[in-house]
């Protein structure tokens, strides 16, 4: 099954044009899951796992791979259904916020390709606590099936704790006093995300918009536009996370540089997606920075360098 990512490195190419590549999985015999290829590093048969006494009960184990350790996740309990049966089972390795983890799933399907135009966010009537970021229906082997994208931020939330403290040193206290009442506007499919980015915010006094996905956003900026307000002398700043239903981050930035009106806008690109990746395609949309999730020491600083330099103009 290892083979399924072999091209993965020829797929960064579909990135940046508002399309994804999805990797489907089933937990139950009935219902397809799924989660970005760009997220994904390997999948294998489950290993034998090593007990981890004390650990969160969604965590069936450790797994070995190639002498590494990595902490595995039983997907399926962790979403709220009764635990997968390891026997016989798969494991997704993913990499997220710069820590790598396991996920048990059952059988692994296919990659397909899509654009982000056709995922949806996940109806409103599911409520604030699904496990979703968004939905699309498919046509896969000869049914019209209801895709479900993994909220996998929201997953490791709940297992592994987000602090939001700030480390000694990172304010700078000759500005701080310049951050009350400016306002921030933060854009993620996540709910999760986007509380991390609220919370570490709003300590420093900063006003938080929040968008869902980049149409959302792009949507918002532009009714600005129409009635006169200018979006970047009344936004500091704009954080956006990266893949999104509808539109994504590079997509939207790239829609806020075509537009005179927001064109010099500050974007900041928030996102788990790797680093290397994202700083390349940071020069070609033209955003002004990046910051791997989830990181509040680097989420103040970029906020302080774009302050300092709205003083200093």
């Amino acid at each position: 099954m290892a083979n399924v990512l072999d091209t993965v490195d020829q797929r960064t190419q579909l990135v940046g044009e508002n399309r994804l590549e999805l990797l489907l999985f089933r937990i139950n015999s009935t219902q397809l899951f799924a989660i970005n290829v760009f997220k994904v590093k390997e999948v294998v048969k489950l290993p034998p796992l090593s007990a981890m006494p004390g650990s969160h009960p969604n965590i069936s184990g450790v797994a070995n791979i190639r002498g590494t350790s990595i902490p595995v996740i039983n997907l399926r309990a962790a979403i709220g259904f009764t635990p997968m049966p390891l026997e016989d089972a798969n494991l997704i390795i993913t990499e997220y916020n710069r820590s790598v983890q396991g996920f048990v799933v059952g059988k692994v399907e296919h990659i397909v390709n899509m654009t982000w135009g056709d995922i949806l966010p996940p109806p409103k009537s599911s409520g604030h606590n699904n496990y979703l970021t968004a939905i699309c229906r498919l046509d896969y082997q000869g049914k019209n099936e209801l895709v479900s994208i993994i909220d996998v931020e929201k997953v490791l939330a709940e297992i592994v704790h987000y602090d939001i403290r700030l480390s000694d040193g990172v304010l700078d206290q000759n500005i701080v006093q310049h951050m009350h009442g400016r306002k921030v506007l933060v854009v993620d499919d996540s709910a999760t995300a986007r509380k991390q980015v609220r919370d570490t915010l709003e300590q420093l006094g900063l006003e938080v918009t929040e968008a869902s996905d980049g149409l959302q956003a792009l949507k918002l900026l532009k009714s600005w536009c129409d009635e006169g307000r200018s979006p970047a002398k009344e936004l500091l700043m704009l954080i956006t996370d990266a893949e999104m239903p509808e539109m994504d981050g590079y997509k939207l930035t790239d829609e806020i540089r075509r537009d005179a009106r927001m064109s010099n806008m500050s974007i900041t690109l928030n996102t788990s997606l790797s680093g290397s990746f994202n700083n390349a395609m940071v020069d070609k949309v033209g955003c002004d920075r990046f910051i791997s999730k989830f990181q509040p020491d680097l989420l103040v600083k970029a906020v302080q360098e774009q302050l300092k330099t709205v003083l200093e103009g």
